[in-house]
């Protein structure tokens, strides 16, 4: 069955923060910072036969994405999801002509960090110490444009 990429809305946020909280390694944000992505960011939504199976968000600031959060919910891994959140974040950015998209990672984040590497996202740093429980190291990616 094939998954719907499409961005989302004030009345998706309740479904978003469910299938976050399903999600241990997902950011865990307020209701009001979904509202204020929502409303002012990109929140893209990956749904299949009408279920949401995973979103990704980001926010734009001079041209430059960055990826904020993302999770896929437990019965739709390795179906490909995240990847297709992550080419439509991709397509847009491209669009906008933006000059690049950025994101951190847990260093022992094998899966995503394999994910962002197939879609050309390259180690551009670390950030040590920046994940707690557990305490973990952030690797930088970062996805450029120009040139």
């Amino acid at each position: 069955m094939p998954v719907t990429i499409r961005s989302a809305g004030l009345n998706d946020v309740p479904g978003l923060i469910a299938l976050e909280q399903q999600v241990p390694a997902a950011a865990h944000w307020t209701v009001e910072h979904y509202h204020k992505r929502v409303a002012g960011g990109a929140v893209l939504l990956a749904e299949q036969a009408g279920q949401l199976c995973g979103f990704l968000c980001a926010h734009s600031i001079a041209g430059e994405w960055e990826i904020e959060n993302i999770a896929v919910a437990a019965g739709f891994l390795r179906r490909g999801i995240a990847s297709a959140l992550l080419g439509e974040l991709i397509r847009r950015a491209r669009v906008e002509s933006s000059s690049a998209i950025l994101l951190e990672v847990r260093e022992t984040n094998l899966p995503a960090r394999r994910l962002y590497e197939r879609h050309g996202f390259r180690q551009i740093g670390r950030r040590g110490d920046y994940y707690r429980d557990p305490p973990e190291d952030a690797i930088l990616y970062t996805l450029r444009f120009d040139g």
